[in-house]
């Protein structure tokens, strides 16, 4: 238990010491007008609330993530718990920093268009390619998991929810970011902190011994899948995740001031680290063993895992609010997911999205190929979505490292987590079935040599003194 609090200090501490060091390394301007004002259009640029927009980034980014990614880790034993620490102070709420300080910086630019700024034409191009793919696969997965988790509260066809919620993305996708985000989400965002900080309570009451095994060094994952690189790929949201760069745009757009940077970037993630804690926590803590709790996911999905726990710790009212909080974590990031592409196709083709019609142009087709994709295994879905998400982490985390490298800033903070995840999706493309197939030692090799040889290319062209005269 004490171990669990550690954990959670630490995050917190975290935020109020290397947040704040990020921030100073940045150097946020006060003075500076940004895109909510200088580009306000009524649809997606308008100032808002900071508060209000704490409740929206951590809604935005959290999904189903925060759950399934750590109840997925905690199959490969309590190092899990380390890499959402440490992951999550010194990657991924850097990346999630960086990628929304960098869009105010560039007129609330979507991450393509900032990648391509930085690290030039053929990246954006790559990159609106891996943007677009991964966030159909995030507004699929995120309408699959809502579904089959109200069917199991309600007995209603999945297929009846699917319908419901392909409605209300298409709305949120479409309408003003004020109509029905900006009017929902701290409503949500209150039920989900509540939920989430209930089950954690009933947890550490239930008599259930918490953190049973801490022994770090040890792989505990039931089928032998090997801890590196596949940790790294599964627990994404609540350490480092790519889809959050797709995601802080949306409020780029809408922060009064760029001094409000480091709470709503950093924080968020901050506070998804918590989240991914303690489900993390749950999967380590309330099952008897790996493979009772592989079990249940074996049944489904882990869906299953929340609704046991949930109704278990909660009782079957509490369990109820439960799961409707959890549902509301992937619906929130769903329909933001549709409208991030909505922006992504929209500057790619240079189309204004003032006039309602041009929104419709480019959703109604999106629509069309996200129910296509909702139509296969979710299993599938969710490992092609894992390579994707980290990738375009990767890549956001190099844009950071080449910003700062060019103004002869520490570069340190974003490279060596960009470095990092280099070796984790080369090793995972290597060895995976989606990938090349290679033998595990061999593909750590290939993973480790991208990583060394990445590093090298950014400190001799973006990192040597005289890229600073190449600032723009």
């Amino acid at each position: 238990m004490l171990f669990f609090f550690a954990c959670v200090a630490a995050l917190i501490v975290g935020y109020y010491t290397y947040g704040k060091f990020v921030d100073g390394i940045f150097q946020p301007d006060a003075n500076r007008t940004t895109p909510a004002y200088a580009l306000r259009d009524g649809v997606d640029y308008m100032p808002m609330p900071k508060w209000k927009l704490l409740f929206i980034q951590v809604l935005d980014i959290a999904g189903i993530g925060p759950i399934f990614g750590p109840i997925l880790g905690a199959l490969y034993g309590p190092a899990a718990l380390l890499w959402i620490v440490i992951g999550c102070i010194f990657g991924g709420a850097v990346h999630d920093y960086f990628s929304g300080m960098l869009s105010i910086r560039n007129d609330g630019a979507s991450v393509p268009e900032l990648v391509g700024e930085y690290l030039g034409m053929p990246a954006r191009h790559v990159m609106r390619v891996f943007a677009f793919i991964l966030l159909m696969l995030v507004g699929v997965v995120f309408v699959l998991s809502p579904a089959k988790l109200l069917t199991g509260l309600t007995g209603v066809n999945t297929g009846i929810f699917v319908g419901c919620i392909f409605a209300y993305y298409f709305l949120a996708t479409i309408l003003p970011i004020d109509k029905l985000i900006g009017k929902l989400y701290p409503v949500f965002g209150a039920l989900l902190l509540v939920m989430t900080i209930a089950i954690a309570v009933a947890l550490l009451l239930s008599g259930h011994p918490i953190l049973p095994n801490l022994d770090f060094a040890v792989n505990t994952s039931p089928t032998g899948k090997p801890m590196w690189p596949l940790l790294f790929i599964t627990l994404s949201c609540g350490a480092v995740s790519g889809f959050h760069a797709t995601q802080s745009p949306l409020m780029a757009r809408c922060v009064k001031n760029e001094k409000e940077g480091r709470s709503v970037f950093y924080g968020a993630m901050i506070i998804e680290g918590i989240i991914g804690l303690i489900w993390c926590t749950i999967g380590l803590s309330f099952y008897n063993s790996p493979e009772a709790m592989q079990a249940v996911i074996s049944t489904g999905s882990p869906s299953a895992v929340v609704s046991q726990a949930a109704n278990s710790l909660l009782g079957p009212v509490g369990g109820v609010f439960a799961i409707i909080a959890v549902i509301i974590l992937p619906i929130t990031s769903g329909d933001t997911a549709f409208r991030s592409t909505r922006l992504i196709v929209a500057e790619t083709f240079k189309m204004d999205q003032g006039p309602v019609l041009k929104r419709l142009l480019i959703a109604v087709p999106l629509f069309v190929i996200g129910y296509i994709i909702s139509t296969q295994n979710f299993s599938s879905i969710w490992r092609y979505f894992g390579f994707s998400n980290q990738c375009l982490s990767m890549m956001m985390l190099w844009t950071a490292a080449v910003y700062l490298g060019q103004r002869a800033k520490l570069h340190w903070i974003a490279s060596l987590p960009a470095t990092f995840m280099t070796a984790v999706v080369v090793t995972f493309i290597m060895q995976a079935k989606i990938g090349f197939e290679l033998a595990i030692n061999t593909s750590i090799l290939i993973g480790i040599a991208a990583a060394i040889v990445a590093m090298a290319i950014f400190l001799v062209k973006f990192a040597h003194p005289k890229a600073i005269e190449n600032v723009r």
